[in-house]
């Protein structure tokens, strides 16, 4: 019983310390994994809406921008907005 709690526990601690160190996700560089595994609310349907805004629109310019995007309402970038950041695409240098 003691090893199972102390497992537990460290478990415990291994989640939480991971969870308080997951980065922000740039909506205008991440693949559709990313965004549905750092976005609350946000699953493969919606993170694929988000890469085809990307590509039919251009990079978001705001973060609050990503309301544009079908099934993406602003509670669920309230909800997120601080896990959320902007930057271009990074291009190639020749």
């Amino acid at each position: 019983m003691k090893k199972l709690t102390n497992l537990l526990i460290i478990l415990g601690i291994v989640l939480s310390s991971s969870l308080a160190l997951a980065a922000p996700v740039n909506i205008n560089t991440a693949d559709a994994t990313a965004l549905a595994a750092n976005i609350k609310g946000v699953g493969a349907k919606k993170a694929q809406a988000i890469i085809q805004y990307r590509k039919t629109h251009g990079p978001f310019k705001r973060v609050d921008d990503l309301v544009k995007v079908k099934g993406i309402g602003t509670k669920l970038l309230e909800k997120n907005r601080a896990d959320l950041l902007i930057s271009a695409p990074k291009t190639k240098k020749n």
